[in-house]
């Protein structure tokens, strides 16, 4: 008999334990100010300005020769990105766990990332194409390096501690994100009193984020430890190696079970997050001042709804405090279909309500998929969980797009995502999360 699977940890093999669960949280509190600073806030407005900047009479920029609308050169560089992440990480997480050294990779990862940010500082006048150069390396590098951070969460924290392992990762990145947000809203707001243009202004705060980055990674890369791997065959490339892994998930159809169900309700999730703000502005007629306000209030109270969430799941159990998190979704919705225009005092209801919830689902998800992993394979399975999350995130976009097209309301469209949320509810219910987590190999703690 293996004696290790019985016997209770050292209290020195405790110690480390708590260590690299302290390191792996700076890296959500690292890398969390790109999603937020970034993407969320700067940097698609700034780079289709500087497109329309360099477009020709017609309003196009021909990168490559291809003709394209500068309004539509962010959106198709974030396409782009998620194309480069599709076909890198896969390789990357087979080859992390073939040779157990995930953390080179993920430091890799990381300043490559790091680095796309930071050179955003130089972003000026007409220079589109380096911006979407930058864009693309940046988000890939992020997808990648996030893959291989959630990979380690099985290793570093015992099936009944995960739930709150997870949740305090999502609460780090959420806490940082509102306090660099703070942070380059003081500058932007106030860029005449700092001596700088608005343009220098946001110049300085994309590349704050990319410093940022870089520099908090450096606690989780010095006390994060690589495991050593047992012998496997060499990586495929991209795509042949997602395919091998979607195969041997056949072998697991629990555990591809539970992640169709997180790729249904995520894909909700994330086109709440990226067309709220369109549905503030153009629906409801707010300014952007009471938007950035809105996405700032989003970060602050996701740090208190991850924490709040993971303390439910460890009395109720993840996958019911998922479910539940699923009909607040529903709600909440619903409510934002009958918000009054030109009141952002409601839209601030609303937008407490999405943090309450945002992050303790997503920490959530992400510490029972940990749970459905078979050992060893960590790195391979988060890859396609990050997928999940990142790459397949189209089709709520594609029916809010066509919802409003068809009804010419911004309402419509965003009680269609309803729908994400209903069948995502109906195929996590029918996952047997107890019997998922036995067939993977793992033990099956005493609430899930």
């Amino acid at each position: 008999m293996d004696t290790d699977t019985v016997r209770s940890p050292a209290p020195d093999e405790a110690a480390g334990r708590r260590r690299e669960q302290r390191g792996w949280y700076f890296y959500d509190w690292a890398c969390s100010v790109y999603s937020t600073s970034v993407l969320t806030v700067f940097l698609g407005p700034y780079l289709t300005s500087v497109a329309e900047a360099a477009a020709d009479a017609d309003g196009f920029v021909h990168p490559l020769g291809i003709p394209v609308r500068a309004g539509s050169f962010f959106p198709y560089a974030v396409s782009l990105s998620v194309i480069l992440a599709v076909v890198v990480m896969p390789l990357v997480g087979a080859a992390a766990d073939r040779t157990g050294r995930k953390k080179p990779l993920l430091a890799a990862a990381a300043y490559t990332g790091a680095a796309a940010t930071a050179g955003m500082f130089f972003l000026d006048g007409e220079r589109y194409l380096l911006g979407g150069v930058l864009l693309v390396v940046a988000n890939a590098a992020q997808s990648v390096a996030m893959m291989l951070y959630n990979s380690y969460l099985p290793q570093i924290a015992p099936p009944e501690e995960r739930d709150a392992v997870s949740s305090r990762g999502w609460a780090f990145g959420y806490a940082a994100g509102a306090l660099v947000l703070v942070l380059n809203l003081v500058l932007y707001t106030g860029h005449d009193r700092f001596g700088v243009s608005e343009g220098m202004a946001v110049r300085i705060c994309l590349a704050s984020a990319g410093l940022w980055w870089g520099a908090f990674a450096l606690v989780p890369l010095r006390r994060l430890r690589d495991r050593r791997a047992p012998e496997r065959e060499a990586a495929l490339p991209g795509f042949r190696q997602l395919a091998a892994t979607v195969r041997d998930m056949r072998r697991h159809p629990l555990t591809l079970a539970f992640l169709l169900a997180y790729l249904v309700y995520n894909d909700g999730i994330q086109t709440v997050i990226s067309q709220a703000s369109v549905y503030g502005s153009k629906e409801l007629g707010l300014e952007q001042s009471t938007l950035i306000v809105a996405v700032l209030l989003v970060q602050v109270l996701a740090v208190a709804g991850a924490l709040a969430m993971g303390r439910l799941a460890r009395r109720y159990g993840a996958k019911r405090t998922i479910l539940g998190s699923l009909v607040a979704w529903t709600l909440t919705l619903a409510a934002g279909y009958f918000l009054p225009a030109g009141a952002p005092t409601w839209f601030f209801v609303l937008a407490a309500g999405i943090g309450l919830v945002l992050g303790g689902s997503q920490a959530l998800s992400r510490s029972l998929f940990s749970h459905l992993v078979p050992p060893g394979k960590e790195a391979e399975y988060f890859s396609a969980y990050e997928l999940s999350d990142r790459g397949m995130s189209w089709l709520g976009p594609l029916l809010f797009g066509l919802t409003y097209q068809l009804t010419g309301s911004y309402r419509d469209a965003i009680v269609s995502l309803v729908g994400f949320f209903a069948l995502g509810f109906v195929l996590l219910a029918r996952v047997p999360v107890r019997r998922a987590i036995a067939d993977a190999g793992n033990p099956v703690p005493e609430r899930i």
